[in-house]
């Protein structure tokens, strides 16, 4: 079994080696989320105490600096991506497992059912996105878990759709229907057979979802809605950038954040469309 699967994955791998571009950036992504994993190891202060003066340019002690109140920028940006990272990382799952559902049970059962899933991802998806998220954002209080939720159950309708245009085309094959005419059990037909078939679809879609819920996360923060201080975030660092003083004369103030989630956002656009191009099997040389 374990022969089969690692034949199967061989050419998948083969083909995301073809983007450099990719294999570039996942090598990135790596190095980033290691050094966000490893941020109480390698940060040389606490990102919430002063330990230089205000706003104090790079330095031997401070190499990006301080910020207005004299915390070590280096520190706060490598605790800062590992907020930015589980936010989007929590909320892409929760979208995901919610959407996955939603979509296996649309379209395996259809009918009213189907009706009545399909309706209501619809209703969702007719708000302006960026209203959706500010005005639960300002609903709810401000916070870490509240922005993983929001974004979490605001992301699925995309997920529910894709899942469910895929069930509807497995529905109708052999293998789907000999296992109904057979009388197995609808749990094993939708997640032994027909899950493991649109796991590679969601994977992809995913990685454009996470992009997105580091991205919403860094703007409803920066807007002071999203992770509170002191507790620090790529978003609510980008505060300073407010400041017409902090754009033009102090820019170790929001530069790295804003370099950082430029390079997070790209990095994993640029994988999710290599894994899209590796698990369709017609691009295959």
């Amino acid at each position: 079994m374990s022969t089969q699967r690692s034949g199967k994955s061989r050419p998948i791998v083969k083909r995301f080696c073809h983007h450099k571009a990719a294999v570039v950036c996942l090598v990135i992504l790596v190095v980033l989320i290691g050094m966000a994993v490893l941020a109480p190891v390698i940060a040389p202060y606490e990102p919430t105490k002063p330990t230089g003066k205000f706003s104090q340019p790079p330095t031997a002690e401070h190499i990006l600096g301080t910020d207005k109140i004299g915390r070590d920028m280096y520190s706060r940006i490598l605790y800062a991506m590992r907020v930015s990272l589980l936010v989007g990382f929590l909320a892409t799952l929760i979208s995901t497992a919610v959407g996955v559902i939603l979509g296996l049970v649309s379209g395996y059962f259809g009918g009213a059912v189907d009706k009545a899933i399909m309706s209501f991802t619809d209703m969702v998806m007719s708000f302006p996105y960026i209203l959706l998220v500010l005005v639960a954002a300002a609903i709810f209080q401000p916070g870490m878990w509240s922005i993983v939720l929001i974004l979490g159950f605001v992301d699925w309708p995309g997920v529910a759709r894709l899942v469910r245009g895929n069930v509807l085309s497995l529905r109708e094959t052999n293998f789907i229907k000999s296992d109904i005419a057979a009388g197995m059990p609808r749990r094993y037909i939708l997640f032994s057979e027909i899950l493991p078939n649109t796991v590679a679809p969601v994977l992809v879609f995913a990685t454009s979802v996470f992009a997105l819920s580091i991205l919403d996360e860094a703007a409803l923060s920066f807007l002071g809605m999203g992770v509170q201080k002191p507790t620090p975030s790529l978003g609510n660092i980008l505060e300073g950038a407010e400041s017409l003083s902090v754009l033009t004369d102090k820019p170790w103030l929001w530069v790295p954040a804003g370099a950082v989630i430029i390079l997070l956002v790209v990095c994993i656009n640029f994988v999710g469309d290599a894994l899209r191009d590796a698990f369709d099997p017609r691009n295959e040389e």
